[in-house]
Order: C-alpha cells, then sequence, then structure tokens
C-alpha cells in the first residue's frame, strides 16, 4: 500500500502495491485531469500523443507540453532551433512549425530535434494533471497502449487514472474512451503483457454491431467508480473498425483533408506499434516529455 502519497511536482518515492490492489479509474476531460491521482495516463488519440510518438520514433530528444500558444510562442522565441507543434480547434496555429497531423510530423526531419507542443486538449491535460494529485505522469494513445500498460504493471502503483481529454477537454469522444478501456482491459487481465498474440488468445471475436449497441451502459463511460463492469473479452479491431465512422469521420471529409488529412487515421489506429512510452518529468520550472523504456 502507498503511503503518504507524492504528487507530482514532490520528492519521495512511489510505493508500489500488488496489481490485485490497484484501482483503476477512467476520468474524462479537464476536470478529469484535474482530479488525477497516483499513474496518471493522459490520453489523446486524435492526436496530440499519437503525434508525440511518431516525432520521437523519427529521432525527437524531447518535448515541452505548453498549455498556452502565447508561452509557446515565447519559447520558440528563445529557442528558434526548436520544433513548434500548435493545434487550436483541430488546425494548425499560424506561425507554428506543424500543427497536430502524425502524417504532417512523419515528413519532417526530427533527428535530435527539441519540440515544443501545445494542443486544445492533450498538453492541456497535462498542464492540469501536473497540478494534482497525479505521482506519475504519462501520455497515452492506441499506437503504445500495450507499453503504458507494461510500464503501470511493472510500477505496481496503487491508483491509475486514465484520463480521456476528449474534444478540446471539453467533451466526450469515443477513441480516447476506447484507448482508456483498453488499457483498463489489459491491465485488468493482471499478465505481464509481453507479446501481443497473449492477448489475442484472450480474446473472443465479436460482430461491431454488438460493441455499439447500449456502449455507454454496458461499460460504464462515464463514471470514475472503483467498481466498474469487467469486460472479459476485448476484440480491438472490431472496436478500431466501429471507430472509423463513430469518432474519426472527419478524416474522411474531402472538405476537411487540409486539417485532418486522410492518412491521420490509419497513423491514429495503428494499435501498439510502438514499444515506449513518453513520461512527463520537471525541468526546472517546466514540464517535459521524454521517451522511455515499457518496463
Amino acid at each position: 500500500m502507498r503511503s503518504n502519497p507524492q504528487s507530482f511536482f514532490g520528492e519521495g518515492t512511489i510505493v508500489s502495491a500488488g496489481v490485485s490492489d490497484m484501482r483503476i479509474q477512467i476520468l474524462e476531460l479537464i476536470e478529469g485531469a484535474k482530479r488525477a491521482e497516483g499513474l496518471t495516463v493522459i490520453i489523446d488519440v486524435f492526436r496530440a500523443f499519437t503525434t508525440e510518438c511518431y516525432c520521437f520514433d523519427a529521432g525527437a530528444v524531447k518535448s515541452y507540453p505548453i498549455g498556452s500558444m502565447e508561452d509557446a510562442f515565447a519559447l520558440k522565441h528563445a529557442h528558434p532551433d526548436w520544433v513548434l507543434l500548435g493545434e487550436r480547434g483541430g488546425a494548425k496555429v499560424a506561425g507554428c512549425d506543424l500543427g497536430n497531423s502524425p502524417w504532417d510530423a512523419s515528413n519532417y526531419d526530427f533527428r535530435g530535434k527539441t519540440m515544443i507542443h501545445s494542443t486544445s486538449a492533450g498538453t492541456q491535460g497535462i498542464v492540469n494533471a501536473a497540478k494534482a494529485n497525479a505521482t506519475d505522469i504519462v501520455t497515452g494513445s492506441l499506437v503504445n497502449a500495450r507499453a503504458v500498460c507494461r510500464y503501470i504493471l511493472a510500477k505496481k502503483p496503487e491508483t491509475v487514472s486514465l484520463v480521456a481529454m476528449g474534444k478540446a477537454g471539453l467533451s466526450s469522444v469515443p477513441e480516447d474512451l476506447l484507448a482508456a478501456r483498453y488499457m483498463r482491459w489489459m491491465l485488468e487481465q493482471e499478465e505481464p503483457l509481453t507479446e501481443l498474440e497473449q492477448w489475442k488468445q484472450l480474446t473472443k471475436l465479436k460482430p461491431a454491431e454488438s460493441i455499439s449497441t447500449e456502449r455507454d451502459e454496458k461499460y460504464n463511460l462515464r463514471t470514475d467508480k472503483p467498481e466498474l463492469h469487467k469486460e472479459q473479452t476485448f476484440d480491438i479491431n472490431a472496436e478500431v473498425a466501429y471507430l472509423k465512422d463513430h469518432g474519426g469521420q472527419q478524416f474522411f471529409d474531402p472538405a476537411l483533408a487540409h486539417i485532418f488529412p486522410r492518412e491521420d487515421y490509419a497513423l491514429c489506429t495503428a494499435v501498439d506499434r510502438f514499444d515506449f512510452v513518453l513520461r512527463v518529468e520537471k525541468e526546472g520550472d517546466q514540464l517535459v516529455i521524454q521517451r522511455v523504456g515499457a518496463g
């Protein structure tokens, strides 16, 4: 059990608990980030923390998550060689090097680069969770969900907060809740999660239609109570197929192609593509994201 847990900014060692003692809560939006406790995963699938994974995989060395664009531009002014990624309302902010698109980022040379990243949801979650009772903060998305779970199981924290950031941190979106449920399901298996095939053997296929029926009632998506219904099976492929027309429509709308490239959808839903975790640390008075191993 944990005694006298420290805040994210505090000193001290996290005392581990057994996996069976782990309390896993799903929270939502900026308000959820403010209530985060323990090891906290800030989830933004479309697209902030998917994009970060591709940037780090391409050679980026660190990223500064910033709440306001004013602060982001000030940091860019002080460090003109750093790469500024800025998004508001889904679109790239004028004056930034990049927006929030993993496809656009994949065509940029990130080798040895430091990033400045400000978005309307994901980075807001980090900033707010860091002010709350989070003891450890990592980012989360579908592309590194398995790695995040391995990281959590290695740490064995008493409390895990999975924060689905939603649209602009203000309204729920299915993709972030899907990632949160997927992570919760993996953690509840109490398995080492070293190979994806081990989980597939635990998963029984279900038609996408059955997944969509009474979704909110079945999965208690809007609750953070510890007595959540446990999902005995989880077909991530069917869930992602459902997501295409129930959350991912913007990527297939020609009128929005300049903001949401079609290629982004495949990149964002490449489940478990990366085997690393992006951990938030403190660097002076700044928060910084760095790549760490999964376990």
